[in-house]
């Protein structure tokens, strides 16, 4: 069979092809992709058993809210529910339900903790006959950037509280600081996208409680523990920083980063049924029996669902407990093994989300960490550079997350592939300087201005165009006069 000519892949084609063909085609292209297991880069499950990957399969048609139509699955959602609010020690009676919902990730788990706060601190302020129309967050500015998607698209002014150098987080006293009548909540960060870091949620609730007590404004805490949120109770468990303090009010927690599923399964929990709005959650009718909801999207798989309860009752709190250690021991082999080249700073703390972030002491020849992670990729490794949040800007470093199935022979080979990079760089002649140098008087130093690579660029680019139009000119005037 000829198969038709390709068009753009931006178009559909007119005819058919062969399911054989089209699997081919795609599987091929898709070999082009790097390698889950070496993303470094992503906190999300790239491996689960052959068990999970199986009861995946089975519950892939169905549609988790089809609720009357799938009751089972309804079932475990609201198991798991209520397995991770005793995790997170939510103040429930022996008979009483967890108010929570799973989501497609933590972005929108923050979105719904989020409207509650809102809408709570609407109500209040109508109830007391004051202005309702200008609320506030406060965050850290180290927080990931679903915080700012919520900011922008409910309208609510976000407050961030500075990093500074050597200080990667948010600072509560600073966060109090910046708390006024219109703050519907402080977001707390269990596990820094940027270096893994757990902010002090109990030295935030010891303070907000005192300024709540002088002001009489009643402003809670949501906890944002997408990262640490399935680790901290099990390597840490004497760390306080979920329901057992008064002021947290929500916590939301990512299912497929260290909750060990793939990607596609959040949670959000509330600490009572009073902190989830009643006029939030909808009621319909027309999918065959009464049912509530309280999501952004409507329709989405059950396969995570199901997932996330099989990795609950599989692994336990011994089995979550022994890999949330092996983790944190693997990524001491890796900052170990980084310490022992003599070239980087370790910016990550060795208590919180097993996190290595890592800086160049000294930029040899000019020499980054962006050229570090762009040479690492031909050994297979994408391990990102990026610079430090607001007011520590100047400062990039190199992250590696580690998961769980990110092994001890890994981090020693990553140690060896960063060591051999690093040997490459210094045998690079130092980066070119061109173009005029500006000089300025800096305390007795000398400041040296110099043109980024793209100004230069530009230049070279603009010469050599106007050059061939000027040759060209002069071909064209010699044609004319002959």
């Amino acid at each position: 069979m000829v198969l038709p000519k390709p068009t753009s892949e931006y178009k559909m084609p007119d005819n058919s092809i062969p399911k054989e063909a089209a699997y081919q085609i795609i599987h091929d292209e898709l070999l082009l992709d790097f390698r889950p297991k070496l993303n470094l880069a992503s906190f999300v499950t790239t491996l689960m058993e052959p068990e999970s990957d199986k009861l995946i399969m089975e519950s892939i048609n169905k549609n988790y809210v089809d609720m009357d139509e799938y009751p089972v699955t309804t079932e475990l959602h609201n198991r798991c529910v209520n397995m991770i609010a005793h995790l997170f020690n939510a103040p429930l009676g022996d008979s009483e339900d967890a108010i929570g919902v799973g989501t497609v990730g933590s972005s929108e788990a923050i979105m719904l903790a989020g409207l509650a706060f809102k809408r709570k601190w609407q109500n209040k302020r109508k109830a007391q006959g004051k202005p309702y129309a200008n609320p506030n967050i406060v965050t850290g500015a180290n927080v990931q950037v679903c915080w700012e998607k919520f900011a922008r698209y409910f309208e609510v002014e976000l407050k961030e509280v500075k990093v500074r150098e050597g200080y990667y987080v948010m600072d509560p006293v600073k966060a109090v600081e910046m708390v006024d009548e219109n703050t519907i909540c402080v977001a707390a960060i269990l596990g820094s996208t940027y270096n893994g870091e757990f902010e002090d949620v109990k030295l935030l609730n010891d303070l907000l409680l005192e300024k709540n007590n002088q002001t009489g404004w009643d402003t809670p805490i949501h906890v944002d523990a997408a990262s640490g949120g399935f680790i901290a109770p099990f390597i840490y468990p004497e760390l306080e920083w979920d329901f057992r303090l008064p002021l947290v009010r929500s916590i939301n927690v990512s299912g497929h980063k260290y909750g060990l599923v793939y990607a596609g399964i959040g949670w959000v929990i509330w600490r009572t049924k009073q902190d989830l709005p009643e006029e939030l959650v909808f009621r319909i009718k027309y999918l065959g029996a009464e049912q509530s909801t309280f999501t952004l999207n409507f329709s989405k798989g059950s396969s995570q669902i199901i997932a996330q309860y099989y990795n609950l009752i599989r692994l336990g709190q011994e089995g979550y407990r022994n890999i949330m250690e092996n983790c944190h021991e693997n990524a001491m082999v890796l900052k170990e093994g980084l310490e022992r080249t003599g070239r980087f700073n370790i910016l990550s703390k060795d208590h919180g989300v097993p996190v290595v972030a890592f800086s160049l002491k000294k930029k040899n020849g000019g020499h980054d960490e962006f050229e570090v992670s762009e040479m690492l990729r031909r050994f297979g490794w994408i391990v990102p550079a990026y610079p430090m949040p607001a007011d520590a800007e100047h400062i990039t470093v190199l992250r590696v997350v580690i998961r769980a199935e990110f092994s001890r022979t890994l981090a020693e080979r990553l140690v060896q592939d960063i060591t051999n990079v690093l040997h490459d760089l210094d045998k690079l002649p130092p980066k070119l300087v061109t173009g005029e140098e500006e000089k300025q008087e800096n305390g007795g130093g000398v400041l040296v201005k110099r043109k980024s690579d793209m100004e230069t660029q530009r230049e070279i680019t603009t010469y050599w165009r106007n050059y061939v139009v000027a040759q060209k000119a002069i071909k064209r005037q010699k044609v004319a006069a002959s």
